[in-house]
């Protein structure tokens, strides 16, 4: 991969910048028709660009047939773009260590005088999602001012029925090394933003699944989920 100034100048075209935010926000991958179509270019014009973001290690590509068909007459693979799981400096998707490391270093910090660590983990994690929510100054219900607090915080927030499905871990590179430790920060700040929001019909419980964050966030009744 190219060197990530090199990576992130690649996204200085608006073209190709749109065609990256557009493949990213797919959980399955899009082919080079698809991405034309949504962000209104020539085929030619976006194999170019997604393809100059292959060779730059921002997407990744892969050979599948978009019929969803197998056998004779399925037609031949196609490229399919999809996320790279590489990591960009000046972040590409975002990452939030100094937050983590904040919470990590005040726990010890505070365990060193005699407290348990777990729970200074819990308490610093949440006190930090707190802090978050309540300096948070969007507008509307519980789930759209939660959405813009955790997408401040690079979590790439989707609504998905009644909630919030996380697709980024801003702390990827901890939560593969130490999952069950950055998992649990992870739901603790969350449930701090809530907090800090002053959400009374939201809650953040752990929900785990590949190529996403550990938690999401669910409305606890009808009139948050209309939010």
């Amino acid at each position: 991969m190219s060197d990530a100034y090199s990576a992130i100048g690649a996204l200085a075209d608006p073209v190709r910048r749109r065609l990256y935010q557009y493949v990213v926000a797919s959980d399955v991958g899009v082919g080079r028709e698809e991405a034309a179509r949504e962000v209104g270019v020539a085929p030619h014009t976006a194999r170019f660009h997604l393809d100059k973001l292959v060779e730059e290690g921002l997407l990744d590509v892969e050979q599948r047939r978009l019929s969803g068909r197998t056998g004779p007459g399925a037609g031949r693979p196609a490229k399919v773009y999809r996320r790279s799981v590489a990591e960009v400096a000046v972040s590409l998707p975002d990452r939030e260590y100094d937050l983590v490391g904040q919470v990590l270093a005040a726990a010890v910090e505070r365990s060193l005088g005699g407290a348990a660590l777990e729970a200074s983990l819990a308490e610093e994690a949440r006190a930090a999602g707190q802090r978050d929510g309540t300096s948070y100054d969007g507008t509307g219900g519980e789930l759209d001012r939660s959405a813009g607090a955790l997408a401040d915080r690079g979590f790439e927030p989707q609504r998905v029925d009644d909630g919030l499905v996380l697709r980024n871990c801003p702390f990827d590179a901890l939560a593969r090394e130490h999952t069950a430790l950055v998992c649990g920060v992870n739901h603790d700040y969350v449930a701090g933003v809530l907090d800090g929001l002053g959400c009374t019909r939201t809650s953040a419980r752990l929900d785990p699944g590949r190529d996403r964050c550990c938690v999401r966030v669910e409305a606890t009744d009808e009139s948050a989920s209309r939010g």
